[in-house]
């Protein structure tokens, strides 16, 4: 359950990435600068923390597509929404690029930790503590902000950056499948495990509206992180059944040397059946179509047919 461009704005592309705000996002700007109206004396400070938030949390989801760019993955798309953002990213499938990918983000954060540290110092040695109350107080809290963020996405649960992270981990020992169940066992765990924290916090606290809006949002975030790690374990059956397959062994990938899987998973863009393209020397079955290169399951790189290392004899060329 992630937002997509549907229904969203776009707001503008940058490095060949289009950000989009959810709608969503719109009926939480009341909510948020609600819960904070009296924290400065001007609700304009309000707006301004508001956006700083909107661009800490910008930032980190351009660390992860530009990292994802970086090893050689597809990164064009950000949306934001009330639980965040969401970069799509699709690095190469490896362990390293796909840690390289998922970590950038976080990174960002720690970043500007020292940055920000920099720069309260500095309004403190100038007096300006005094003189400017609010921008003081607000340079506080986009500290306390991103350091927040920090953590959080560092949670080792799935399908938080934390948990991305450890499965990432995982996958050099465990493999791609394997790797993936496990953090989808560990996100699970970890949701259950706040239950009980949520529970003694509210039972000892006074229910304030802000509390209970805190507590709704936190439901709402336990509610997301449940779902995709249900879909994260079924995705790992999957990958597991995948992984088992029995393989042409007389072909190989040129980017990632795998051998295709020997079973009928392509899909023929003109008559939309699937058909195994090794077996059929690159011709669909079904309605004659020539495939001229193809996508690897493996590792997701689309190279020509005719560069597939093998001992068979050459596919058909248009």
């Amino acid at each position: 359950m992630l937002p997509t461009k549907q229904g969203s704005i776009r707001l503008f592309r940058l490095a060949g990435i289009t950000v989009f705000l959810h709608w969503s996002w719109i009926l939480f700007v009341p909510v948020r600068i609600g819960m904070r109206a009296y924290q400065y004396t001007s609700l304009t400070w309000n707006v301004v923390e508001y956006l700083a938030l909107f661009l800490i949390v910008l930032m980190h989801e351009f660390g992860h597509s530009l990292a994802c760019r970086q090893v050689g993955g597809q990164a064009d798309q950000i949306i934001l929404w009330p639980l965040g953002g969401v970069a799509y990213v699709a690095p190469p499938q490896r362990p390293g690029a796909t840690l390289w990918s998922i970590a950038a983000g976080p990174l960002v954060n720690l970043i500007l930790l020292p940055v920000l540290t920099g720069l309260i110092f500095l309004t403190d040695a100038l007096g300006l503590q005094q003189a400017m109350p609010n921008a003081a107080k607000f340079l506080n809290v986009i500290w306390t902000i991103n350091l927040v963020l920090l953590i959080f996405n560092l949670l080792p649960i799935y399908p938080l950056d934390g948990g991305q992270i450890l499965r990432s981990l995982l996958w050099f020992v465990l493999g791609r499948a394997q790797s993936l169940f496990v953090a989808s066992i560990i996100g699970f765990l970890g949701v259950i495990g706040l239950i009980p924290v949520v529970l003694w916090n509210m039972h000892g606290e006074a229910s304030g509206s802000n509390s209970v809006q805190g507590y709704i949002w936190i439901a709402v975030l336990g509610f997301f992180v449940l779902l995709n790690c249900w879909r994260g374990f079924q995705e790992a059956r999957a990958l597991s059944r995948f992984e088992k397959l029995p393989r042409h062994a007389e072909y190989a990938c040129p980017a990632c040397k795998a051998a295709p899987p020997l079973a009928p998973m392509w899909l023929c863009g003109n008559c939309r059946n699937r058909c195994d393209i090794f077996q059929t020397l690159g011709q669909c079955p079904h309605c004659g179509a020539h495939f001229t290169s193809t996508r690897c399951l493996d590792c997701g790189v689309t190279s020509p047919i005719g560069e597939w290392i093998g001992r068979a004899p050459p596919m058909p060329q248009r």
